[in-house]
C-alpha cells in the first residue's frame, strides 16, 4: 500500500485527489442528467413528427369517412334519394378513390342487386326520380327514408390487385337494424400514404407503415414487403411489442450511444402504425456532439482546477519547506538567515512567527552557552577530586537538576593549626538557577578568605553571616550551610549548624549512628546573630561523618515514595569498610535506581569523610 512521506504527496493524496474524484463525478453526473434531458426532448420531437405524419393519413382516411357518415344525414331530409345520389357522386369526385359500389340487398329474393350512383340521373323539377316507374323504384325510394349506417368498418388493405387499395366498408340498415345494403369506397393506397414515408425527415432512414400484426404496408426500403419482425434485428421486434401496447413511443437499440432508434406512432382513422428506424448516431448527434464537448471543456476546467490546486499546495509546500529547511539550518547553529515574509496568509504568520522563534531561540542559544560557562565555572569552584591527608579520607560530590544550582561543599585549609586540621563545609541555597549559583559563589569565597584568618569555628561563620545578609539584604535569599573542623592527630570534631539539617556520624564499635545537631540560623537572614560551636574529642578509626543536602534523602521515584533517611543509613552500614569515594558512589547509585525514569527535582550533594 502507498504511505505518502513528504507533505507533498499527502497533500495529493487526500486533497487533489478526492477533489479530481469528486469532479469528475460531479461531471458524469451532470452529463447523464443532460443526456437524459436532451434525449427526452428528442423523444418527444420524434413522437411529434410522426404524429404530425401520422396525421396526414388520418386526415385523408377521415374526409372519406365523413363524407359516408353525411349518408345519415340523407335519411332525414325530404329527397334522401337525392341526397344519397350526391354524397355518391362526391365520394367518386374525390382523389384517390377508385370506385364507390351502393349495393341494395333485394327483398323478393336472396340475391343481392347493385346499383349504380348513375341510376338516379334523371330527376324532374320536384326532385322525384323520372326514370323509374316501377314497383322496384317506388320500394327504393322508400328504403331511402329510413336507411342509416351500422358502421363504417377499418380500412382494408388489398395487396393483391394491380395498384394497391383500400376499401372502407359500411353496412345500409332499416330503422329495425335489419341489413338491406352496403357501401363500400376503394381508395388507391399510394394517395393515402403520398409523401408521408417516401419524404420528410426520416427520408434517409428506414421507415414503415405496418398493421396491428406488423405486416409491412409500405416502406423506403425497397422491396421490404415482409413483416416487421421477420428480421434479426432485436429493435424491430421490441418495436413491434410495443406497438401492440402503447399509441406512441421510443426505442433504444444497444451502445451508447445506441446503434439505432425507433419511433412509432398508431393511426387513429386505420388499424396501421408509422415506423420509423434510424442509425442512433446520426439522430442523436446533438447528444453525441455535447457528450464530446461537454467532455472535452469538462476535463479541461478539471484540468486546469486541479493545476490550480496543486500549484497552491505547491507554493504552500514550498514555503513549509523552506521553513524546514531552516529549521535544519538552525539545528546547525546557523542562525544568520532569517526567511523572507511573501504572503499576509498563514503561511506568512508562520514564517514571521518562525523569524521571531529564530531571533528568540538564539538568544537561548546564547544564554544557554553563558550557563554551560556558568555551570563550567560553578563546577570548577568545587573540589575535583577527594582528598587523603593523614587520619583522613574525603570525598564529596554535587549533582545539580539544571545548568547551575545552589548546592556547595568544599574542603578547606584551616589556618594557624598543623596541617592536619581540615575544615569541611556543605551548604543550600534557598531557590535555584543562576541567583543561587551566584550567592553560593559568593559564600564560597567569604567562607575561603575567613578561614585564612585566626579564629574558632563559631567566629568564622558568624563573621561570614555578616557578610551574606549584606548581599541579600534586598532578594531575600538564604542560605543554609554545615561546617565543620576535623583534627585527626586530636580526635576533635568541631561544627557549626547554621540552619542545615544534622550530619550523620557513624561508629563502627557499636554500628550507631548519631546525628551532629546544634542551633543556628541560615545565613543571610540575621547579621547580628552569634553563632555557637559544638565539639567531639572521641573521634576513633573507622568512624564516618557524612554531610548532605536534603535532595539526597528527598528524592522520589515514580510512586512519589522519598528515598529517606533510612536507606541512606543502611548504605552506610552496608559500605562501612569501604573507603569514601566508594561509599559515595553506592549513594548515588543507589539515589539513581531508586528515582528510575523520574526527573531529577532538587540538586543533591554529599560528602563523606572517615577517620583512618
Amino acid at each position: 500500500m502507498f504511505q505518502p512521506r513528504s507533505l507533498q504527496q499527502r497533500l495529493s493524496l487526500f486533497m487533489i485527489l478526492p477533489v479530481a474524484l469528486l469532479m469528475i463525478g460531479m461531471g458524469i453526473a451532470g452529463f447523464i442528467y443532460a443526456k437524459d434531458i436532451l434525449l427526452s426532448q428528442w423523444q418527444e420531437a420524434a413522437v411529434l413528427k410522426l404524429e404530425r405524419a401520422a396525421h396526414q393519413v388520418d386526415m385523408r382516411i377521415g374526409r372519406i369517412r365523413d363524407w359516408i357518415r353525411a349518408l345519415d344525414k340523407a335519411a332525414e331530409g325530404d329527397n334522401p334519394e337525392t341526397i344519397y345520389l350526391w354524397v355518391v357522386d362526391q365520394l367518386k369526385a374525390k382523389e384517390g378513390v377508385v370506385r364507390v359500389n351502393l349495393t341494395w340487398e333485394n327483398n323478393m329474393s336472396n340475391n343481392s342487386m347493385p346499383m349504380q350512383p348513375g341510376f338516379f340521373r334523371h330527376m324532374n323539377p320536384s326532385g322525384m326520380i323520372s326514370n323509374r316507374k316501377d314497383g322496384a323504384g317506388r320500394m327504393l325510394m322508400r328504403r331511402f327514408h329510413r336507411t342509416r349506417i351500422r358502421e363504417i368498418t377499418q380500412p382494408r388493405f388489398d395487396s393483391f390487385v394491380k395498384n394497391e387499395t383500400v376499401s372502407l366498408i359500411s353496412d345500409l340498415i332499416d330503422e329495425d337494424g335489419q341489413s338491406i345494403g352496403r357501401l363500400e369506397v376503394v381508395l388507391q393506397f399510394d394517395s393515402l400514404v403520398k409523401n408521408v414515408v417516401t419524404s420528410g425527415w426520416w427520408q434517409s432512414n428506414r421507415a414503415f407503415l405496418v398493421d396491428n400484426q406488423g405486416e409491412i404496408l409500405t416502406s423506403t426500403v425497397p422491396g421490404r414487403r415482409n413483416e416487421l419482425a421477420d428480421t434479426n434485428d432485436p429493435l424491430e421486434r421490441e418495436t413491434l411489442n410495443a406497438i401492440n401496447s402503447m399509441p406512441f413511443g421510443t426505442l433504444h437499440g444497444s451502445g451508447h450511444p445506441p446503434s439505432e432508434v425507433s419511433g412509432f406512432y398508431k393511426l387513429k382513422e386505420a388499424p396501421w402504425s408509422l415506423v420509423m428506424i434510424a442509425p442512433g448516431k446520426e439522430i442523436l448527434s446533438p447528444i453525441v456532439k455535447f457528450r464530446m464537448y461537454y467532455s472535452i471543456i469538462g476535463s479541461g476546467f478539471i484540468l486546469l482546477i486541479l493545476l490550480l490546486i496543486k500549484w497552491v499546495i505547491g507554493r504552500t509546500v514550498f514555503s513549509i519547506k523552506e521553513v524546514s529547511q531552516a529549521a535544519k539550518r538552525i539545528t546547525l547553529g546557523d542562525f544568520s538567515k532569517l526567511l523572507p515574509v511573501k504572503t499576509r496568509d498563514e503561511v506568512g504568520d508562520l514564517i514571521r512567527s518562525f523569524n521571531k522563534m529564530v531571533e528568540q531561540l538564539q538568544e537561548r542559544v546564547r544564554l544557554k552557552a553563558a550557563l554551560d560557562l556558568a555551570m563550567e565555572v560553578q563546577q570548577n569552584l568545587l573540589p575535583q577530586q577527594s582528598l587523603k591527608t593523614e587520619g583522613l579520607d574525603i570525598a564529596g560530590r554535587s549533582i545539580y537538576c539544571d545548568e547551575t544550582g545552589g548546592d556547595y561543599y568544599d574542603f578547606l585549609e584551616v589556618c594557624c593549626r598543623d596541617s592536619n586540621h581540615l575544615g569541611l563545609a556543605v551548604g543550600d541555597v534557598s531557590g535555584h538557577g543562576i541567583s543561587a549559583a551566584l550567592l553560593m559563589a559568593s559564600v564560597r569565597a567569604s567562607l575561603r578568605c575567613r578561614v585564612t584568618q585566626p579564629g574558632s569555628v563559631a567566629e568564622i561563620i558568624t563573621d561570614v553571616n555578616r557578610l551574606v545578609v549584606d548581599d541579600t539584604r534586598e532578594s531575600g535569599n538564604f542560605m543554609t550551610l554545615f561546617y565543620a573542623e576535623i583534627t585527626p592527630g586530636d580526635r576533635v570534631l568541631r561544627w557549626v549548624r547554621a540552619g542545615h539539617e544534622p550530619a550523620l556520624l557513624y561508629d563502627p564499635t557499636s554500628e550507631t549512628i548519631r546525628e551532629l545537631r546544634g542551633m543556628g540560623l541560615a545565613l543571610g537572614i540575621d547579621e547580628d546573630y552569634t553563632y555557637q560551636e559544638s565539639t567531639i574529642t572521641s573521634l576513633s578509626r573507622g568512624q564516618i561523618l557524612l554531610i548532605g543536602t536534603d535532595g539526597v534523602w528527598e528524592t522520589n521515584n515514580e510512586s512519589g515514595e522519598m528515598f529517606g533517611k533510612k536507606r541512606l543509613e543502611a548504605l552506610i552500614r552496608e559500605n562501612a569498610s569501604s573507603s569514601s569515594e566508594k561509599i559515595l558512589h553506592s549513594i548515588f547509585e543507589a539515589l539513581k535506581d531508586f528515582r528510575g525514569p523520574v526527573k531529577q527535582k532538587d540538586d543533591v550533594t554529599l560528602t563523606v569523610a572517615k577517620i583512618n
